[in-house]
């Protein structure tokens, strides 16, 4: 690059900056609103549609038959939001909340009445239905005629539809079986031979999301019950505005200080990473909006995780120079063969992440799905900042004259640390953390807490109605009625729901006793002067129900192996992978055992809080294998032990950096925010010490045992 185009290349660079500035402040078009204003934020931050269904014809349907409907509802729902919730509310009605949406009859009119799924031959006789189908998802198989990959929807039928499909496909061989949503023909594929044992393959669909649609529709087609809808409101956020405007506060002063550490640290390389970072959020902004993606809290733990991993990568690019400059090259040579030798590392360490979102993605739910969907574009947007904008920011600042090493830093020499010899120290220590969890179940559940603090997200609750004689603002309903709430259930879990256009609040804490119900209901008859009818009690489900734990372990556990397999192969060696895969056990554990001690309640933001620490300690280890791998090339002769405590100690300045930024981020947004914010971001905290303590201190020491003891054997 000469001198000409590296002043293009900066020019470039400079007008996007504006352009992406420009964007999320005020946007483009008529409507002069920027992209950051335009983002669909959760029911948490925003609020949205609430609707109420109710069994028709049924005062007291079965629990069984509630919580399949709610079930398929959830999937149904999907469409609007991945963070939309459905939930039991009484014996039998069931509460839908889509976020980012202000038109409730827009709404019911998309959402219509829960549809009927039928199999149809031609003249429109039912062969099967909705009921009879135990699952379905989409997939892939091989053409045996081209061999070619193709799409298809595996169904999965019960007994009785076992029987019924095996019937009426025997008759029909080389008939069309119409799949029949809504009285709509969503599907017609032909029956090349009688289908028998309960499974089936639909063919024929020309990509995975056509598979993934059908096999949607086919899962929720059948609703066990019938309902109709009684009431829909607009509510307003679960957390209140305070909420959203210390989180944007906290995250601004994170990025800063974040940038003035790059800074002072690293000199010149440390304000091109600041520039990147930048571009870095603005991207995401403009892509959160771009894609219409829901932010909610996971939400900001995913672009937490992002920024994190936007900073490690500069870091070990930077790490890189510095040690070539220090073994002798020019800075021209340095920057070049610094961002080669950091690119596996960042590489393996961002697609390996990349593989667990993907996954999350494909089998997870709810919030599960929207917090695989903002990490997976956070982690591109790092890999896009990091490995091109600023190498080219960096490249034309040499060509321009930044040539001299003092702008970059020479690495010194660090003493090799015996972090081999300190094993028993440290695995000492990890297993104190881990055990702690267990321990301190124990101790709750003799004392008659419970083992944990589960939230109303998993064990459901109580939702009182109130009719306020006035019109409350969602600041005075912070201020004034949650502390009533809270002096009688002693907890900070409360969640508030404003009714737009009326007076009308929801309030969702526990499950509240009898007693308590009263305690409540006479507070609030005493500070506001209300009637007593004005307060009233529901008994709510909880909005993360066992089919979607179930999915969201599933796809954790497929993760996992995915991110295994991936290691395995990318380093040859299964022992790298299942030192990695242990330490991400330790990792979660810990944090599992900074709930139970604690006592942080556990809810929606738990199942976010595991995947971010899954995430960002699987990265920071394949950074220490990646260096492992290379000076087992380096240094062929020496003890695998001094090659482990070599590999840690050359990357510790790294490991450091990269815990320190993602820390101070979630320290402010601890210390600014609301209750819920910092149940949210204690556990984060911890997960950032814990995944920096097991990368550092015992992934490459379980590879050297691993290791050692293959060779023994």
């Amino acid at each position: 690059m000469n001198k000409k185009r590296a002043k293009i290349t900066l020019g470039a660079i400079a007008v996007l900056l504006v352009l992406l500035v420009y964007t999320v402040g005020f946007g483009f078009g008529k409507t002069g609103t920027g992209a950051a204003k335009n983002i669909i934020l959760g029911l948490d931050l925003s609020g949205g549609v609430s609707i109420t269904y109710q069994a028709v014809g049924d005062e007291d349907p079965s629990a069984e038959d509630m919580s399949d409907t709610v079930y398929k509802l959830q999937q149904r729902v999907q469409t609007y939001s991945t963070e939309a919730q459905v939930y039991q509310e009484g014996g039998n009605r069931i509460n839908i909340e889509i976020p980012g949406v202000t038109d409730a009859n827009a709404i019911l009119e998309d959402l219509g009445k829960p549809g009927s799924l039928q199999f149809q031959l031609s003249d429109g006789t039912v062969v099967l239905d909705g009921t009879q189908v135990a699952s379905a998802s989409a997939g892939t198989q091989q053409d045996q005629t081209t061999r070619a990959t193709q799409y298809v929807v595996q169904l999965e039928l019960t007994d009785d539809g076992a029987e019924a499909f095996a019937k009426a496909t025997s008759e029909n061989v080389g008939n069309v079986i119409q799949i029949v949503y809504d009285n709509e023909v969503i599907s017609a594929p032909r029956v090349n031979e009688a289908i028998t044992g309960g499974r089936a393959v639909i063919t024929g669909m020309g990509t995975v999301e056509a598979a993934q649609n059908l096999a949607s529709f086919i899962r929720i087609g059948s609703l066990s019950l019938e309902l109709e809808e009684i009431r829909s409101n607009v509510v307003g956020a679960q957390l209140g505005e305070n909420a959203i405007r210390t989180s944007l506060i906290a995250g601004a002063i994170g990025l800063v200080i974040v940038m003035i550490f790059m800074i002072v640290m690293y000199a010149l390389p440390g304000v091109v990473a600041s520039v990147a970072l930048i571009i870095y959020t603005l991207l995401v902004l403009v892509l959160l909006n771009g894609f219409d993606m829901t932010l909610t809290l996971p939400g900001i733990a995913g672009i937490i995780l992002g920024i994190g991993m936007a900073v490690d990568a500069n870091v070990i690019i930077y790490a890189r120079i510095r040690e070539e400059i220090a073994a002798g090259s020019s800075v021209g040579g340095a920057i070049r063969t610094g961002f080669k030798k950091a690119l596996s590392a960042i590489l393996d360490g961002n697609i390996t992440t990349l593989i667990a979102a993907f996954v999350l993605n494909l089998l997870g739910t709810g919030s599960v799905k929207g917090f695989a969907q903002t990490l997976a574009l956070g982690i591109v947007v790092s890999m896009i900042t990091a490995l091109i904008i600023s190498r080219l920011i960096i490249t034309a600042l040499y060509e321009l004259g930044y040539s001299d090493e003092k702008y970059y830093g020479k690495a010194k020499e660090r003493p090799t640390i015996d972090f081999i010899g300190k094993r028993k120290i440290t695995l000492i220590i990890a297993c104190v953390a881990i055990l702690a969890g267990p321990l301190f179940m124990v101790i709750n559940n003799a004392a008659g807490r419970g083992p944990l603090n589960l939230s109303m997200d998993f064990v459901g609750g109580t939702s009182t109605s109130i009719s306020f004689n006035e019109d409350l603002s969602i600041a005075q309903i912070d201020s004034d009625v949650k502390p009533l709430f809270q002096q009688v259930t002693g907890d900070a879990e409360i969640q508030s729901q404003k009714v737009a256009g009326t007076n009308d609040v929801y309030i969702k804490t526990r499950v509240l006793t009898v007693s308590e119900r009263e305690e409540v209901s006479q507070l609030l008859q005493d500070a506001y002067g209300l009637e007593e009818a004005a307060v009233s009690f529901e008994t709510i489900s909880s909005t993360v129900s066992n089919e979607m734990r179930q999915d969201a372990v599933i796809a954790v556990i497929v993760a996992t192996l995915c991110m295994l397999v991936y290691i395995w192969l990318r380093f040859r060696d299964i022992r790298f992978a299942g030192s990695a895969v242990l330490a991400l056990i330790h990792d979660v554990l810990v944090v599992f055992s900074c709930y139970a001690v604690v006592r942080i309640s556990v809810g929606n933001t738990f199942i976010a809080c595991m995947l971010t620490i899954v995430g960002y300690s699987i990265n920071a280890t394949i950074v220490i294998f990646d260096r492992i791998r290379e000076n087992l090339k380096l240094m062929p002769k020496a003890d695998l032990g001094a090659i482990v405590n070599r590999s840690i100690t050359d990357t510790l300045t790294r490991s450091l950096y990269t815990s320190f930024t993602t820390f101070i981020t979630i320290a402010v947004l601890y210390v600014l925010g609301v209750a819920t914010i910092k149940e949210f971001s204690l556990p984060l905290m911890v997960g950032v010490i814990a995944g920096g303590f097991s990368s550092v201190c015992i992934t490459g020491v379980l590879w050297w045992m691993l290791k050692k003891g293959q060779k023994k054997a």
